[in-house]
């Protein structure tokens, strides 16, 4: 096969990848044993991540006209390539997770749902929590609203059977915002997060989250 088609058949390749891909991650692998290498592509296979090695010019040409062109401008070196394809953040976050383990592996830059992070952003992100924690800190910090809320559904119940009609109205207008609000602030904040990410976060997100929720108390 001539070199111009092998090289359109793994444009090709890469084509499909991004056609499917939630993230891609761009990491510098150079330096790694083949011991490591091998125990990282396990990992992110086993998750469902494809990680490969591809010539910079042949990836430029792929992601062309794409969500993920603006990576081109960081395809520059070794590159080797993670494709996720259902979470767009499982690929950050693994590969994070072996960076103490593997100190020459490192983040060169990334798209994640849309937006370019350079190797600061990759890494931040990898960093934030899992939603289901965020939610988790989130829901204990209003428990103390929460327990008002039952004290005046109790009042509400008490004041019916004493024949105050005005009680449950007053009740109802002292009654703090349903904790299924919990919700539409974390997502605020994962977006603020996201937006934030040019560098260094500078404090953990799940710290902020429990912060505003306090102030969500306060202003209660």
């Amino acid at each position: 096969m001539p070199k111009v088609e092998q090289k359109q058949v793994v444009i090709n390749e890469i084509k499909e990848k991004v056609s499917r891909a939630k993230s891609i991650i761009i990491v510098d692998a150079r330096g790694l044993t083949v011991a490591d290498d091998t125990a990282l592509r396990k990992k992110l296979r086993e998750a469902g991540i494809d990680y490969k090695v591809y010539k910079n010019t042949m990836v430029e040409f792929a992601v062309e006209g794409s969500e993920f062109a603006p990576l081109k401008e960081h395809l520059a070196g070794p590159s080797t390539f993670a494709f996720s394809y259902e979470d767009p953040m499982l690929a950050a976050k693994l590969i994070s997770k072996e960076l103490k383990n593997m100190p020459k592996l490192e983040f060169k830059a990334g798209v994640v749902d849309g937006e370019l992070y350079d190797a600061a952003g990759v890494t931040a992100i990898a960093n934030i929590p899992p939603r289901e924690e965020l939610l988790s800190k989130l829901l204990g910090s209003f428990k103390s609203p929460m327990s008002s809320f039952a004290r005046v559904i109790s009042q509400i119940a008490e004041s019916k059977g004493s024949g105050n009609e005005a009680a449950p109205v007053a009740a109802a207008e002292a009654a703090p915002e349903p904790a299924a609000s919990a919700e539409a602030v974390v997502e605020a904040v994962e977006e603020a997060a996201a937006e934030a990410v040019d560098g260094v976060v500078e404090e953990p997100v799940a710290e902020a989250v429990v912060e505003a929720a306090e102030e969500t108390k306060s202003e209660e």
